[in-house]
């Protein structure tokens, strides 16, 4: 055996911490779609159960990657051993069309047992642990901050297509140490510190129509808030009985914006509590927002969504005063003026079709609340 192949987590293999176990299968898994209204659970857990999730990351498998992981990476030096077991059974044998069916494999939906539309779910990211000791950063053309410019080539960025040689670039980077190392071409490295999250924490949206797994909403979905590691918390809006909670896009690291499209991609293994709030409950956790919001020891982070970044930003200060004057207690010209003075507004990403801002509010402004 490699030294790789001691230092992956293929499923069922390693530690397992959750009361429930849900590796990634072709009948457990969806590649490109989001779960909706329709969609039965894979698995149904009892309100606060401890769920172990595995995730994959669509990197490696990929059409423009030539849908052959072993291949792929192989290439960049990863032994045979060293692949994951379900990334080669995925793109051998579960169907997906690039250019119509999305990028991401969604593994879910969990049902939470007594789940119904106006509840909160609450989701504690309990831990995370790196499935792999590598990573990719793509770039396609037509995708990202700089589409239209990046990739670099010699043809005419109009003249690409995507899925096509020379339209994707795919960087590999090696993780070390809970350490990012990104090699260049004159021999040197660029080290950064890895910071585990899911990319896409979510539930069912109320509708029988396809959903897409790029863009973000109010259902959560492919939110790609870096913030939320290890010790953080999520909550969601339910919108269906049963919740239909769902989870992917499994990240080692990103900056904020994820200008180039993708994070550093790499799949995880996910220990989450799912749990339910309502009515008081609610309110004295997130108070009257409409969004998802995360929170951290640190942070209360309310959440703007639009396909306008303008607007994503709008919505973001929207969310921030209905937390501010629910939650906090704070007459609204006030927590308007406390905004504008002490939270920090992130871009969260802007490749998704819909935009994201995340507003950090400290909580140490507010003691004993």
């Amino acid at each position: 055996m490699s030294p790789e192949a001691e230092r992956i987590l293929n499923p069922g293999q390693g530690r397992i911490d959750g009361e429930h176990y849900l590796p990634v299968t072709a009948e457990t898994c969806r590649w490109g779609w989001w779960p909706n209204r329709l969609d039965p659970p894979v698995l149904s857990v009892a309100d606060g159960a401890v769920v172990t999730v595995d995730t994959l990351s669509h990197e490696g498998i990929l059409e423009d990657q030539g849908r052959d992981p072993a291949a792929f990476f192989g290439a960049r030096g990863v032994p045979e051993d060293g692949v994951l077991a379900d990334a080669v059974e995925l793109a051998r044998d579960v169907p997906h069309t690039f250019g119509v069916d999305g990028p991401h494999v969604v593994t879910g939906p969990i049902e939470v047992q007594g789940a119904e539309p106006g509840d909160l779910l609450r989701v504690d990211m309990l831990g995370f642990a790196p499935r792999v000791p590598y990573g990719v950063t793509s770039n396609r053309h037509g995708l990202g901050a700089l589409h239209g410019e990046m990739p670099d080539g010699t043809a005419p960025a109009d003249t690409l297509t995507p899925g096509a040689p020379g339209s994707t670039v795919s960087v590999f980077t090696e993780v070390e140490d809970a350490t990012a190392v990104l090699r260049h071409s004159d021999g040197g490295a660029v080290r950064y510190p890895i910071a585990p999250f899911l990319g896409m924490t979510g539930v069912a949206p109320d509708t029988d129509q396809p959903v897409a797994t790029r863009p973000p909403g109010r259902h959560g979905g492919n939110l790609d808030i870096k913030h939320l590691i290890s010790g953080t918390t999520l909550y969601l809006p339910v919108q269906t009985p049963g919740a239909g909670f769902a989870a992917g896009d499994p990240h080692f690291a990103q900056g904020n914006g994820e200008v180039a499209l993708t994070a550093l991609e790499g799949s995880l293994r996910a220990d989450l509590r799912l749990s339910l709030l309502r009515g008081p409950q609610a309110r004295r956790a997130c108070g009257l927002i409409e969004n998802p919001m995360g929170e951290t020891a640190a942070h209360w982070m309310p959440i703007g969504l639009h396909t306008d970044l303008d607007e994503a930003m709008r919505e973001a200060v929207r969310e921030a005063l209905r937390f501010c004057e629910s939650r906090l207690g704070l007459p609204r010209h006030i927590a308007y003026a406390y905004l504008s003075c002490r939270a920090d507004f992130e871009v969260t990403q802007v490749v998704n079709d819909v935009k994201g801002v995340h507003c950090m509010i400290p909580k140490q402004d507010f003691p004993g609340v």
